[in-house]
């Protein structure tokens, strides 16, 4: 009892001192990857608004040294802008994710670390509601890395559909037609493949939908039957699955 009660205080007066911290001078002592970091009063930082390719892969309850195609890239990338140098840290709606990460948008002097990223080809969109303050800035900057084929634009291959489930983990861009759409309580699928339960589908959360909406897209109908790109990280959720939040993540290929 008496250990438990020190482990919550520990992590009550951790919490505390996170808040308490001057993130508009903080010192970066070491980059754990393409988009975190860890700050010198020990807080990881992960950066809104974008995703790269992971240097490791959870196994158990241990992480292994797995790098994905361009995640050393992307780390070597960031290393050289913040690694060693005092940044300043901006914050959006939610300071902390679930894993108790900070979440925020990182400048060094007159560069902003998360969009030098997107703008470089290093990182693709990852614009996850609330935390959308600069979303517009980074939409066009991933449309103007694409066209350029910077960085990973440049090096990963579209995969069509049917082979989304050899790379589950791994940030990919999928194309194929929408055979068919639905909706359950909490998000609208779109559905790639005759079975939904083991064919790739794209996932739009329901907090994510407003953002479509703005454009005058119903992914319900908009998308049905029609070729489309999907950019993002794969993931395994009744087969192969990638979660969009912005409709600038997926690219209309052909009209109906």
């Amino acid at each position: 009892m008496k250990r438990k009660l020190l482990f919550t205080l520990f992590i009550f007066f951790s919490f505390l001192t996170s808040l308490a911290a001057d993130y508009s001078h903080i010192k970066v002592l070491e980059v754990i990857d393409g988009d975190t970091v860890r700050l010198e009063n020990g807080n990881l930082l992960r950066y809104i608004g974008l995703d790269t390719p992971e240097v490791r892969i959870k196994k158990g309850e241990e992480f292994i040294f797995s790098p994905q195609p361009f995640s050393q890239e992307a780390t070597e990338f960031n290393r050289k802008l913040v690694e060693g140098k005092f940044v300043r840290v901006e914050f959006d709606v939610e300071k902390k994710d679930q894993y108790g990460r900070l979440l925020g948008y990182c400048f060094v002097g007159d560069v902003f670390v998360n969009a030098k990223l997107l703008e470089e080809g290093y990182a693709v969109l990852y614009t996850r509601p609330p935390n959308i303050k600069y979303a517009d800035l980074f939409v066009r900057l991933q449309s103007l890395a694409r066209e350029a084929k910077k960085g990973l634009w440049g090096s990963y291959e579209t995969i069509d559909q049917s082979k989304a489930y050899k790379f589950i983990g791994q940030i990919r861009t999928v194309r194929g037609r929408v055979l068919n759409t639905g909706k359950s309580a909490k998000c609208i699928f779109l559905n790639f493949g005759e079975n939904w339960k083991s064919d790739f589908t794209v996932a739009i959360f329901n907090n994510s939908l407003s953002a479509f909406y703005k454009k005058g897209i119903d992914p319900l109908t908009f998308y049905q039957g029609r070729i489309v790109e999907a950019t993002g990280r794969i993931r395994e959720y009744n087969g192969p699955e990638i979660v969009i939040n912005n409709p600038d993540e997926l690219t209309l290929i052909d009209e109906k």
